[in-house]
């Protein structure tokens, strides 16, 4: 009986981890136009989290190439890539979904990072050691982070410039 118990109190504690197990990048699920219907996670994402993912120079870093309203106030924003003000009137969250996972899908031949991809990138290797990175299957950006930069982007519903 006291097996059973604690066979039972940890299927119990383990449950919680089961039911929201990130969908693994090589799992994600495409559509023709590359956009992600599924959510990575099944948890809301955080626009405060996902603004601090794209203005964070060791995370995200959208700040390098992207111009934004929304993190205007963010120091040397680039412009190599497009502005996203506005972006929520462009792209549904599916489309923003399938961008931040794979660009490549989206967008041929662009020079946009791929955050949630393991396949067909370059690795940088183990830093300042010159050699090869000892573990290649960690993406970019974790599942909860993209959710949060899409939770982000969808604020991001400015009228479009003229």
């Amino acid at each position: 009986m006291r097996k059973l118990f604690v066979l039972g109190a940890a299927a119990m504690m383990t449950l919680p981890s089961v039911l929201s197990a990130d969908t693994a990048p090589r799992d994600v699920a495409f559509a023709d136009d590359g956009s992600v219907a599924e959510s990575l996670t099944g948890v809301a994402g955080d626009p405060t989290a996902g603004l601090e993912n794209a203005t964070s120079r060791g995370i995200g870093n959208c700040v390098a190439c992207h111009v934004a309203e929304g993190w205007k106030d963010a120091a040397f924003p680039g412009n190599v890539g497009p502005a996203l003000t506005g972006i929520a009137n462009v792209y549904d969250e599916s489309q923003l979904r399938g961008i931040l996972v794979n660009s490549k899908k989206t967008f041929e031949g662009t020079v946009m990072p791929s955050f949630y991809n393991l396949d067909d990138i370059i690795r940088p290797g183990d830093a300042y050691t010159g050699k090869a990175a000892t573990s290649p299957d960690v993406t970019i950006l974790t599942a909860q982070q993209i959710e949060d930069l899409i939770a982000l982007l969808l604020t991001f519903d400015e009228p479009l410039p003229e």
